[in-house]
């Protein structure tokens, strides 16, 4: 039987401001969206959590026995909203003297790349605005045609205050139209609006901007809040399962898709709403203007003036991981070396578990503690909970191996796969200690094969026999060939 369905979860649901029991649409399948990245500079570390909570919430939704169609888009084009006066990969690209489209390249693949080495997996699917310009321009024209849009100049902006005649725009943030009027700066195209709080859905392209397209208003560029409803509905459907993003993002953004959404397709386009919240640094929010910020890359070389010494991405995860995904977290240089001695504490009981000697009675309730992983997990993904469950087991580790507890093999198995299951499948870590042996094992081996090979020109066939037999009697198996000699460990 699936873990879900013995197992209820609850989301905290940023719509209903509440904790709610999920129930998918469709039994046993999860649509999970969550909004990307806007590639024109380094990931920074607060998109890095952001993200790195969904891979978690992914993860454990695909543990309990889901088929999760998750998708993350990435906006390469009309990043645009109303406090911006240009797009901002546009703008990068004219600063750097190169093509949009190698702004976009080149900071893609450094979102990968750290989402890799922070060990995410990928989503199902990954689309890209600009890959969804035809579906983006369908969807003006339907909002146009039902009367909530309107077009000035080359531009189609959405009709807020008409929209909120009969529906709530707020329905996410609680803000009041009377608050967003009061919020709105004034700027360039600002006067063609009926209303200061009207957003773009399409843009005409002044002679300055790269980066257009045909529509049937004007060339131009799509409104960066369609985006992601193009998306999202495009592989998920009218309505899915699960949202996500950064709290920043709750408004306008999100409160924008909803009323798009709702407009073109007639229904409430999300079920569960999820926000992550931000990161701080030292206390202070993070800002590239005042210096007060740090790249992922950063913390694994060292190469910063914040921290002490290099942290592993897998410390990096953990510590993030040590917060609830809804709380602000603070990174600091106490935190995240306390955490690196409680990962390590971690690594070695996982590493213990095959040491472990089974007894005919287990003296540790291990049915009991697996549960109490699963329901912090059931509580709207409570990883701060989760560990202090799996630092519990910990102890059971350490008391078995001097055998001041016991445990049966029928226990001992399910107590292994669930610890291993929480720290590689649901946490996402990886066992850095079995890793930097391997590499260190590795290092001595090809250190004795180039011995060997001196020995070999030197025509010393003795020391060069013995380093060979002496290897493989600890099951390591030296292979010569035309390219030089390659090892396996049996």
């Amino acid at each position: 039987m699936e873990l879900y369905k013995t197992n209820q979860l609850k989301i905290y649901n940023s719509l209903s401001k509440s904790k709610e029991v999920f129930k998918p649409i469709v039994e046993g399948n999860v649509g999970m969206y969550v909004c990307g990245p806007t590639v024109y500079s380094n990931v920074h570390l607060g998109n890095v959590r952001t993200f790195m909570s969904f891979d978690m919430i992914f993860r454990y939704l695909k543990h309990l026995g889901y088929k999760v169609r998750y998708v993350r888009n990435i906006t390469d084009a009309g990043h645009l909203t109303d406090d911006d006066a240009e797009d901002k990969i546009a703008t990068k690209a004219r600063l750097e003297k190169i093509e949009p489209m190698e702004v976009v390249q080149r900071y893609t693949i450094d979102f990968h790349n750290t989402l890799q080495n922070i060990n995410n997996l990928p989503p199902s699917i990954e689309p890209t605005a600009t890959g969804h310009i035809v579906e983006q321009i369908e969807i003006i024209k339907d909002i146009l045609a039902k009367g909530m849009a309107y077009e000035v100049n080359g531009s189609v902006y959405f009709d807020v205050l008409k929209y909120n005649e009969t529906e709530n725009y707020g329905i996410l943030s609680g803000r009041k139209i009377e608050d967003s009027i009061q919020n709105t700066r004034e700027l360039e195209g600002q006067s063609e609006k009926k209303n200061p709080q009207d957003f773009a859905l399409w843009k005409k392209a002044d002679e300055r901007h790269i980066m257009r397209w045909p529509s049937p208003w004007s060339d131009g560029f799509p409104g960066w809040h369609l985006e992601c409803s193009a998306m999202s509905t495009k592989y998920l459907g009218s309505e899915f399962d699960i949202h996500g993003g950064g709290m920043d993002l709750k408004f306008p953004h999100h409160e924008c898709e909803i009323a798009q959404s709702k407009v073109k397709n007639g229904v409430n386009p999300v079920h569960y709403w999820m926000h992550a919240n931000m990161l701080i640094l030292n206390g202070e929010k993070m800002s590239k203007s005042t210096g007060n910020y740090i790249l992922p890359n950063e913390i694994f070389s060292g190469k910063n003036n914040i921290l002490s010494k290099p942290f592993s991405p897998s410390v990096t995860r953990f510590f993030m991981l040590q917060a609830n995904y809804r709380s602000i977290l603070d990174f600091t240089n106490a935190g995240i070396e306390a955490s690196e001695k409680g990962y390590i504490k971690l690594e070695e009981a996982v590493n213990n578990l095959d040491n472990i000697i089974v007894s005919k009675e287990s003296s540790i309730d291990i049915k009991g503690w697996k549960q109490k992983c699963y329901d912090a997990m059931n509580d709207d993904f409570n990883t701060p909970i989760l560990i202090a469950n799996l630092f519990e087991a910990v102890k059971f580790v350490n008391l078995l191996l001097v055998k001041k507890e016991t445990i049966t093999e029928v226990d001992l198995k399910e107590f292994k796969f669930t610890l291993k299951a929480f720290f590689y499948d649901v946490l996402g870590l990886k066992n850095e200690i079995q890793q930097n042996s391997s590499d260190k094992l590795t290092g001595v081996v090809e250190l004795l094969i180039q011995m060997r090979k001196e020995a070999r020109d030197n025509k010393n066939w003795a020391l060069s026999d013995q380093i060979r037999d002496e290897l493989l009697a600890l099951g390591i198996q030296l292979k010569d060939g035309k390219d030089g000699t390659t090892f396996s460990i049996n």
